[in-house]
């Protein structure tokens, strides 16, 4: 969220935003924390393993701009398919948690984007 140019169902108030990703997210998209799931989500940049994706009070990037590459959709319960993994430049973002799983490919791959 934090790296969004835009945000929608923002908290009371508003919420500050750095920028940087030509992005909408909707904050929340999936739910409260107890809509929170886990799902082997298809990344073909990653391979063809599915990633071990875990959502947790997930926000959803409900736009993305014309230099921003989509890694990885998912079809939410209501049948929407949703961006929820993007790269723009040296920026990557995720609408889940990869630092909560095993799986290091998230990891591997922002390193090999900034080293």
């Amino acid at each position: 969220i934090l790296l969004a140019e835009r945000a929608t169902g923002q908290k009371r108030g508003g919420q500050t935003l750095l920028g940087g990703l030509d992005v909408t997210v909707n904050r929340n998209y999936f739910g409260r924390q107890v809509d929170s799931f886990e799902t082997d989500l298809p990344v073909p940049m990653l391979g063809d393993v599915p990633f071990p994706a875990i959502f947790i009070r997930a926000p959803a990037i409900a736009e993305a701009g014309p230099t921003v590459e989509v890694l990885a959709q998912v079809t939410a319960s209501n049948g929407e398919t949703v961006i929820v993994a993007v790269r723009q430049g040296a920026l990557l973002a995720t609408a889940f948690h990869p630092e909560l799983t095993q799986d290091t490919r998230w990891h591997e791959l922002f390193l090999e984007m900034v080293i």
